[in-house]
């Protein structure tokens, strides 16, 4: 693997983070917090505990995963969109550059920038409640995998687009209406039999279920059923990325 060349784009692409720090950190650390502070103070006065959690302290793995879905797929699809809408994409493609390595590149810094806003957004819940991690390693895991899996997603959604609307599209009327019915504020259990039945075909529900056992020990789903979504879903994005490469679709037309 040409490393020099990882390195190069994963650096120019943190560079671009760094550049833009007020939006690409410091709001989702905001808007998140803001969730919290509403959400926590308006529903969680009516619901003071969820399986022995104060309401506060469930929301939160809801609250990070839902940051960590949308910015991962934001990051990863405007990373990859800029050099097709420039042009610069064919100076990519024709450079001494597999396609492993681009998707290894922008995908790495897509999810390396999620994970820091995810660690940010966890260390900032901490000053609004007491927070425990009972299986830190799972939690690290889950915050990788998602990061890694809706950032190749994102990179799916910047080539197909061709138009800045449509990199909204997707994460506006699909991710995030999922991420919202997706047990981030509540628990499915809470749900009548047959919408709590509905709510397991919602995929978000595995990633929250799995994500917020690592905290509390307990979860919606079985978290071996999250982790093994997660994976599916990885091997699914990296599958149609593959595919993309290997036929040029919206790369070389």
């Amino acid at each position: 693997m040409n490393l020099r060349a990882v390195q190069a784009i994963y650096r120019f692409e943190m560079a671009r983070t760094f550049r833009t720090i007020l939006q690409s950190i410091v709001s989702p650390v905001i808007s998140t917090a803001l969730y919290f502070v509403v959400f926590g103070a308006a529903i969680g006065s009516r619901i003071p505990e969820i399986g022995g959690v104060s309401y506060g302290a469930f929301i939160v793995p809801g609250l990070i995963m839902m940051s960590i879905l949308t910015l991962s797929i934001s990051n990863a699809s405007f990373g990859i969109y800029f050099p097709k809408f420039t042009g610069t994409i064919y100076e990519l493609l024709s450079a001494p550059v597999s396609h492993l390595e681009i998707v290894t590149a922008y995908v790495g810094a897509a999810a390396t920038k999620s994970v820091i806003i995810g660690l940010v957004i966890l260390a900032t819940a901490a000053f609004f409640v007491p927070l425990r991690i009972e299986h830190p390693f799972v939690m690290l895991l889950f915050l990788v995998l998602t990061s890694v899996s809706f950032s190749l997603f994102g990179f799916i959604i910047g080539i197909w687009a061709d138009g800045f609307e449509k990199l909204q599209v997707i994460p506006l009327l699909i991710v995030m209406p999922l991420a919202f019915l997706g047990g981030t504020f509540y628990s499915i259990e809470m749900l009548p039999p047959f919408w709590e039945a509905v709510s397991l075909f919602n995929p978000v529900v595995y990633l929250v279920s799995g994500f917020r056992w690592s905290f509390v020990g307990a979860a919606d789903v079985n978290v071996w059923t999250s982790l093994a979504m997660t994976v599916l879903f990885l091997l699914g994005c990296l599958a149609v990325t593959g595919w993309m490469f290997r036929t040029g679709y919206r790369l070389k037309n």
